[in-house]
């Protein structure tokens, strides 16, 4: 029998697609789950980009590029920084990966030894631990409150840097919580990198899903000497509606940039030649669609907002960007009803699955199990109805 290495034995799979795949596998079967799971946009990919993807099959462009992407593309993206973010980059400082994940993968591969310490702010994106892990790497969590807007505090992060540590992550907007980092706070967390010789990954995959007139400001903005220190990835996926296109991108120093074009090298080749034909249309036009969306977005955010406030026992901080909204379910845990006992997040997510045919991903999977996270990536005839399934199923459990 083949022995797993440790490596692969420490990794926990992904909940969010467990979840995903168990309510998919349900409407197949005939049921009517509404999924409030989902970690893309509902949106079709722009016609203008799809275009560019037909384009690029009709011309040939179906053949290796470079393992770090075309260098179209990466002019593309250094226009990019510097027009949404006034950040100056040159074409040698990009990679184009896989997917955003896979930029934030490659990356920590290239960065990370063994025993090396990573900051992560808790509730935070499921993959972000397991990557470490898998880069051999240590992953420290800082906890963050719902009662500080979920916003780490200073005091805790130099609290948690030691001489081991390599790396602090941030994630604005943030998936699951939505909130956006404030200028003020990226700047003396940038600080911190800067006194403890650190290095700092700031995924801004969200960036463009952003409400109430809020600004993003990307961490690298903060100075040179933040900025020389900074990793910064983003991609076309969520801005763009092309999750399953695959194209991502990262901005750093030219060498870890250099590195990672070597992993990549022999771990993928290079990114989808097709896809990073329509991730050039994509970040070259003007971001109508996306604007479109961003709105669209709000729209369903101030709905699920109003709506969620009618529900007792619950409470939750306003998302200020991305599609998600993080429910604290707190009050719930604990309650039986009948022989079922709610102990946990992902009993309350089975329970909504079963009862009320409505899919959402457990806290747990984000290190802050009192939560569950909804995603407003759906219709509003979906959020309407599933949230008065959801409210009709946690009354059963008050009654109880």
């Amino acid at each position: 029998m083949m022995v797993l290495s440790e490596r692969a034995k420490n990794v926990t799979a992904s909940l969010t697609l467990a979840i995903s795949a168990k309510a998919k596998q349900m409407q197949k079967s005939g049921e009517e789950v509404i999924i409030f799971g989902a970690g893309e946009p509902d949106f079709d990919t722009p016609a203008f980009i799809k275009q560019a993807g037909i384009s690029a099959i009709e011309d040939g462009f179906t053949k290796y590029t470079p393992a770090s992407g075309i260098i179209e593309l990466k002019e593309a993206v250094v226009a990019k920084f510097r027009k949404d973010n006034n950040l100056d980059y040159t074409a040698t400082q990009i990679i184009i990966s896989c997917g955003a994940k896979h930029s934030l993968y490659v990356c920590l591969q290239a960065i990370c030894n063994p025993q090396d310490e990573v900051i992560i702010f808790s509730p935070y994106w499921v993959s972000y631990p397991e990557m470490i892990k898998l880069a051999g790497a240590i992953p420290v969590i800082v906890n963050t409150k719902e009662e500080d807007g979920f916003l780490p505090a200073i005091s805790s992060i130099k609290a948690a840097v030691s001489n081991k540590t390599k790396l602090i992550v941030i994630n604005s907007p943030c998936n699951p919580t939505g909130i956006v980092y404030p200028k003020e706070l990226l700047e003396e967390i940038g600080q911190i990198a800067v006194k403890n010789d650190l290095g700092i990954i700031s995924d801004e995959i969200y960036e463009k899903i952003i409400f109430d007139s809020k600004k993003h400001v990307s961490c690298a903005s903060g100075g040179e000497d933040i900025k020389s220190r900074t990793i910064v990835v983003n991609g076309v996926s969520k801005t763009y509606a092309m999750t399953g296109w695959r194209i991502g991108y990262l901005a750093g120093s030219v060498e870890v940039v250099k590195a990672m074009s070597s992993i990549q090298s022999h771990s993928t080749s290079n990114p989808n030649s097709i896809a990073q034909k329509a991730a050039l249309a994509a970040l070259k036009n003007e971001d109508q669609e996306a604007t479109s969306m961003a709105a669209e977005f709000q729209t369903r955010r101030d709905f699920i907002v109003e709506r969620l406030k009618r529900i007792n026992g619950v409470s939750f901080c306003k998302p200020e960007g991305a599609f998600y909204l993080f429910l604290n379910i707190g009050s719930f845990l604990g309650c039986k009803l009948g022989k079922r006992v709610v102990g946990n997040s992902l009993d309350f997510a089975n329970y909504l699955l079963e009862e009320a045919k409505v899919a959402v991903v457990p806290g747990v999977a984000f290190g802050a199990d009192n939560y569950i996270r909804i995603s407003f990536a759906a219709s509003m005839e979906d959020l309407s109805h599933g949230l008065d399934r959801m409210e009709t199923a946690m009354r059963k459990i008050n009654s109880a």
